[in-house]
Parts: structure tokens; sequence; C-alpha cells
């Protein structure tokens, strides 16, 4: 068999597992229908360990690496069980969602309101803006249902302009989801040997790469109001030399090329959406949910911890800590706090009656479903056998 029939094996069998992956998917939804009506949540641990445990014993008689396919089930459990959670947070996909994002087709945002949309069986109708300011007017004014805002990335930390925007709009965040970011450097076509001179880059991508870029020479870096701005300002440019950070899928669509790829200080670089809209979401009780409030303490030593001692008496877990300058109020700070917890539990109704009682000011931001998906964790044939 020559090498042309070769690919065109590998090819039939790479399309035979995308149908599988498919089928696979519609069996989930089922499931999570299934679900929908029972008490249980969407996730049986015990089961996903099991599973992988089997299937790792069945691939190792068929030669596969079961470190590989922990990686490979990881990836599929994870999309299984976000699409679950879509489903039983909102039902069958409506055709079409509309959301506000930072930048044209092909910023960040922009995919991951299209990972967002993908996950609930919908097609993304998106509205491009120019500014995080405008994303959320967007809402506000009603010429969107939906928002899509970057709130934390795990290389270059929270994104302040958003927390600040936060507090001053009555929207609500209605539910958070994670893009993995790989940032990549993206030329015209032709233009590859060119040495750079000026690069243009989304402040937060540049941030996330400060380590690889401290290293380049005479490089002219600008900053740009998103990635697509970026990619967009290089394709249209005629001057040799002129590059974007930005993603391989986003360079595609305006016929960008890499020249140096994964250049984030962290190899694991991930961005943390939230999405926002005019009327809160109540989750429903099968999914584990998340909290965000803003919270201001009186001027005095040891409020906040006191504050805190409350959610530690209510054994609420407390996920994120962030505080911000009180704008009018030099040296005085505004405290925006992530909790693991559903809004309308008798635990947090009891903690945060507390809380206002002792703090200057509290407003809740949203109670959305939480997308964390830990891995599983299974303990691999040779290391059970060895113990």
């Amino acid at each position: 068999m020559d090498l042309k029939e070769l690919r065109k094996k590998i090819e039939a069998i790479d399309s035979r597992i995308l149908q599988c992956l498919a089928e696979r998917r519609d069996v989930a939804l089922a499931v999570a229908q299934s679900k929908a009506t029972q008490a249980s949540t969407i996730r049986d641990t015990e089961r996903e360990a099991s599973l992988l445990l089997q299937l790792m014993e069945q691939g190792a008689e068929l030669g596969l690496d079961p470190g590989y396919l922990t990686r490979l089930y990881h990836i599929i459990i994870e999309d299984s069980v976000l699409m679950q959670q879509a489903w039983i947070q909102q039902g069958k996909g409506t055709g079409t969602l509309h959301i506000a994002h930072l930048g044209t087709a092909g910023s960040y945002s922009h995919l991951a309101a299209q990972g967002y949309a993908g996950r609930r069986q919908c097609h993304l109708q998106g509205l491009s803006c120019e500014t995080f300011r405008d994303v959320l007017t967007a809402v506000e004014d009603g010429r969107t249902p939906l928002g899509i805002l970057p709130i934390e990335n795990s290389t270059s930390g929270s994104i302040n302009e958003v927390y600040d925007l936060l507090r001053h709009t009555d929207l609500h965040i209605v539910a958070e989801t994670y893009l993995s970011v790989e940032h990549q450097i993206l030329v015209r076509e032709g233009d590859e040997e060119s040495p750079i001179t000026t690069l243009y880059g989304h402040p937060q991508a540049i941030a996330q790469c400060s380590r690889y870029l401290s290293h380049l020479d005479n490089v002219n870096i600008v900053a740009c109001p998103s990635s697509a701005h970026a990619m967009e300002k290089v394709a249209l440019s005629k001057e040799p030399g002129v590059a974007a950070l930005g993603s391989q899928s986003g360079g595609a669509l305006f016929r960008l090329v890499a020249v140096a790829n994964n250049l984030a200080d962290q190899p694991e670089n991930q961005t943390r959406f939230i999405l926002v809209q005019r009327q809160p979401v109540k989750v429903p009780h099968q999914l584990p949910a998340r909290t965000s409030v803003i919270m201001a303490t009186h001027n005095h030593p040891g409020a906040l911890a006191d504050a805190l001692i409350i959610l530690r008496q209510h054994e609420l877990n407390l996920i994120k800590l962030e505080s911000r300058p009180m704008p009018g109020n030099p040296w005085e700070e505004l405290f925006y706090i992530d909790i693991a917890i559903h809004e309308q539990s008798s635990e947090w109704q009891a903690a945060v009656k507390e809380l206002k009682s002792m703090t200057r000011f509290i407003k809740v931001l949203g109670c959305y479903a939480d997308e964390r998906i830990k891995a599983t964790h299974v303990i691999h044939p040779e290391r059970r056998h060895r113990d």
C-alpha cells in the first residue's frame, strides 16, 4: 500500500472517529435528560474512574499507552459534563445565541462565545464591540441578550477593568466559560522570512507573553483593542515585518500564518470568561454553582477577617478573593468574592444576612453554573499492580 492509499485509510478512520464522538454526544444528552428529573448531581466520579480504568486495560491489550488514553478521555468527559450541564440549565438549544463580544470574528472573546454557543447546540450571532464597556452597554440597552467578558487569566491574573465595570452595572452574571489560549506570532503569507519590526496585540495577550517578548530586539510592540484588531492590521498592512499576537483559528480568518507558537509564560494558559444578561438565572440543584459578590467592609482593623469568618462559620467554600481600590475613597478597598454555593441555599441566605449587617456595601453579581471540570483521578493499571 503506497503513501497516498495509507493517508486515505487514515482519513477514513478519522471520519469514523468523528461519527463515534457525535454519537457519544447524543447519548450524553440523553443521559442529561434522564438526570434532569432526578436529585443526583451531573457527575458520577466513581463511575468515571471505573470507566477510565476499564478503558486503559482494554487499551493496553491493543498496545495503547494508558497516559495517552487518560488525556484523551479527560477531554471527552469534560465535553460531556459541560454539555449536560448546559442542557439541564436551559434545555434544548434555541437555534441561535446573540452574544456581544470584544473585537470582530477571530478575537479570543469571539472564540469563547463560539464555544459557549456550540455546547448549547446553538449557532452564534455575534455583535462586535470596541471596548468592554461597549459589551455591557449593548446588553443594557437591549441590542443583544447576552454579553461575554474575560475576567481572569491563569498567566496574567485578573482583568481589573472588567471587575471595575461590574460594580456599575445592573446586569447579572449568568454563566462562565473557559478558553485555552495558545498565542502565536502571525504574519501575512509570503512574509515569513522578514525580520519582525512591529508586533500588534491586545494588552492581555502582550502581558501573557511577556517573557518571550522581552527577548525580541528592535521590535515595536503596539497595543490594540482586541486580538482581532491586531490581526486585521497585519492583514491590511503592505509593509514587511508586521506581525500580530493571536490564535491559529483567528489567524486563518485573516489568511495569516504562524512563525512562532506557544508563547505564553505558562504552558497551561486559560482565560475565564463570564456571560452577563439583564435577568438573573436560577441554577438547577443538580449543578455545582458559583456565586459572585462585591463587598465593602468598614474601615477598621480586622473588618475583612470578620467577614471571612462568617463564611467559614457557615462552611462556605471561598473560591476567589480580589481587592480593588474604591473610587473616591483613598486607601479603601472593594472586595470581589466568588463562593462555591447556590444563591438560594439556606447556608448562603443566612451568611449574606449577617454580612449585610456588618458591611458598608454588598451586592450579588450573579449565581451561575460552575464550569471548572476537575480531571477524574484514577490509578493507572501498571501502578495498581505494583501497589
